[in-house]
């Protein structure tokens, strides 16, 4: 990657860190744009900045292994990895700080058992949750469930219909998804609100 790109990713952490103010700590995702060089120094470059941490995919684990080894910023990384299989050598390598595992994609018993296997290697896991409200509801589930639970995404800047999507809306309270008490996920989707949207189906 060249210098001016690594001079705006800091340039833009240093403006979103500012407008924030000193009680609000950042995430940033790098998603699979850059090959591990660029990665690592991106890295570097986040060292200022205190991030909660800065999340990268790679497919290659030690390659991943060593950009964490690299710099003090904590990396997040795994969402596109499924199952056990795939997920053990980033554990074996030691190339995050927080594995994301996705619930949707994996299945809930699997993604039980991936934290499981993360828990083993003193990992904590964040959900990844961009699939709508239900998939919110089952990944506060997952959340839930596991011990090594660190962070549950959520998406929140939405069409303004999402949450009728679904029969019983969920409730956030100073940060915190609060867990619904209705029975199974704690809402059922609303197939009339569906078919009113077949674009968005």
């Amino acid at each position: 990657i060249s210098d001016e790109i690594v001079a705006a990713f800091a340039a833009q952490l240093n403006a979103l860190k500012e407008g924030a103010g000193p009680g609000v700590r950042m995430m940033m995702d790098l998603n699979f744009n850059y090959k591990a060089e660029g990665l690592r120094r991106l890295a570097r470059a986040a060292e200022p900045f205190n991030l909660i941490w800065l999340e990268m995919d790679l497919y290659e684990p030690r390659a991943l292994a060593l950009i964490r080894q690299s710099t003090s910023t904590p990396i997040a990384s795994l969402e596109a990895i499924f199952g056990r299989r795939s997920l053990k050598p980033y554990l074996d390598n030691h190339a995050v700080d927080t594995a994301i595992i996705d619930v949707q994609w994996n299945g809930m018993p699997e993604a039980m058992r991936m934290a499981s296997m993360a828990d083993a290697y003193e990992v904590n896991v964040a959900s990844h949750c961009s699939s709508g409200p239900l998939s919110t509801l089952i990944s506060a589930h997952f959340c839930r469930a596991i011990p090594n639970f660190r962070i549950m995404e959520i998406d929140v800047d939405e069409v303004p219909w999402r949450s009728q999507l679904l029969t019983r809306t969920y409730r956030i309270e100073n940060g915190e998804f609060l867990m619904p008490e209705a029975p199974g996920w704690g809402a059922d989707i609303d197939e009339d609100v569906v078919r009113a949207h077949p674009a968005m189906v």
